[in-house]
């Protein structure tokens, strides 16, 4: 008997801690900027989020679009093409209205000032790593932020040997 009166207690203690920690990180999402930034209402502000650990090519024409052109070997039409794919299917993942859970890594801001997270879906899956996962997105882990590298490692190989997303279209 006491051994599950404990066990109840730290239960209780868990759910409770859990969803403290789950409303302190909830966000709504506003819109998708790209394959791997959306915005997001967070602690009543309009906040940029960067997704960690996932690059996508860029939408439109920028500096970072021509350097994906070196690093893809593809024109800058393809690439700005090959984004604009990557954006529509984060936008079939994550809708104006949308309730998600933000996760934080070492590193809470980029030079931008945008915020890095890991953005958990209501289904309980990791926005990230299906981006990846499904081919629309490489890995690309930046230190310090690096906690779920093999995750995202491992999910990027599935995509490349499955030919999924943009790997059909061979980037």
């Amino acid at each position: 008997m006491f051994r599950f009166l404990i066990s109840l207690i730290f239960s209780v203690i868990i759910s409770f801690s859990g969803s403290f920690c789950l409303a302190d990180n909830l966000a709504v999402v506003k819109r998708v900027v790209d394959g791997d930034t959306i915005k997001v209402e967070y602690q009543d502000k309009l906040e940029s989020v960067r997704l960690i650990g996932i690059d996508t090519p860029e939408s439109r024409i920028n500096k970072r679009t021509h350097l994906q052109t070196r690093e893809y070997n593809q024109d800058a039409v393809t690439i700005v093409e090959l984004g604009k794919k990557a954006k529509n299917y984060t936008n079939s993942l994550v809708k104006a209205g949308d309730k998600v859970k933000l996760e934080f890594d070492v590193q809470q801001r980029d030079k931008y000032r945008r915020l890095l997270a890991y953005v958990w879906l209501k289904n309980g899956k990791m926005l990230n790593e299906e981006i990846i996962k499904n081919g629309y997105a490489q890995a690309l882990t930046i230190p310090p932020s690096v906690k779920y590298e093999k995750r995202f490692l491992k999910a990027y190989k599935y995509a490349r040997n499955n030919n999924l997303g943009l790997w059909q279209d061979q980037i």
